[in-house]
């Protein structure tokens, strides 16, 4: 009995830290959309001084300038779940920033039976392993594919990435009791619904497969 309370006080730690830092992330974003926004007019008049004086390759520059500018902001994804497009715009602003190329395709129900804390766990998890995998690779060979649909009544989550090193048949971690949970938590939660999750490595590349029901 004390050896599961003490399992329930350390999961229970660790999903509040992972929300904090999903939570953080996610406002992090809508930041810079509310910093971008307000500053919009003050660029438009930016550009009506450049327009009066002719200066087109000033315009031009400026254009290309907020197009990179916005590009870091915008919202990527809209899944249709709004915590799901929370949590995963954040993880692909993340991306962006470290030069990681995000390929994504994802539709997911309003309702569903998975709780939203334990979505964004799965999802976050997901990424902060593939990210930390591209890290170790070249930017330019830096890429992670994310597919989310229903499949009949189950919800399924396909994602792969690049990574450095050769096929891997362990698939833990030496990088921290923290990263190493977060792996473990999203085998607890697929099995807390009955789920499935397959895990496969190639040379170069690592994918994790997930059927949750709706």
């Amino acid at each position: 009995m004390l050896f599961d309370r003490l399992i329930e006080k350390r999961v229970a730690a660790f999903e509040n830290e992972i929300m904090k830092k999903y939570y953080a992330e996610v406002e992090n974003m809508y930041t810079k959309m509310r910093g971008w926004r307000h500053d919009y007019r003050h660029h438009i008049q930016t550009m009506k001084v450049h327009a009066a004086h002719g200066e087109l390759d000033e315009i031009s520059r400026y254009l290309d300038m907020l197009d990179e500018d916005l590009t870091n902001v915008e919202t990527v994804i809209r899944t249709g779940n709004r915590m799901a497009d929370a949590i995963l715009n954040s993880k692909l602003s993340l991306a962006a920033e470290r030069e990681i190329q995000v390929k994504a395709e994802a539709k997911i129900p309003v309702s569903l039976t998975v709780s939203a804390v334990d979505l964004c766990i799965v999802i976050g998890n997901l990424l902060d392993n593939a990210m930390e995998a591209c890290m170790e690779l070249p930017a330019g060979e830096r890429l992670i594919r994310i597919y989310i649909e229903m499949k009949g009544s189950y919800l399924y989550l396909a994602m792969t990435n690049t990574a450095g090193g050769k096929k891997k048949w362990s698939f833990g971690t030496s990088k921290g009791e923290g990263h190493g949970f977060g792996l473990a938590r999203i085998d607890a939660i697929v099995k807390k619904y009955n789920g499935y999750v397959t895990r496969a490595s190639e040379d170069g590349a690592f994918s994790t497969e997930i059927l949750l029901p709706q």
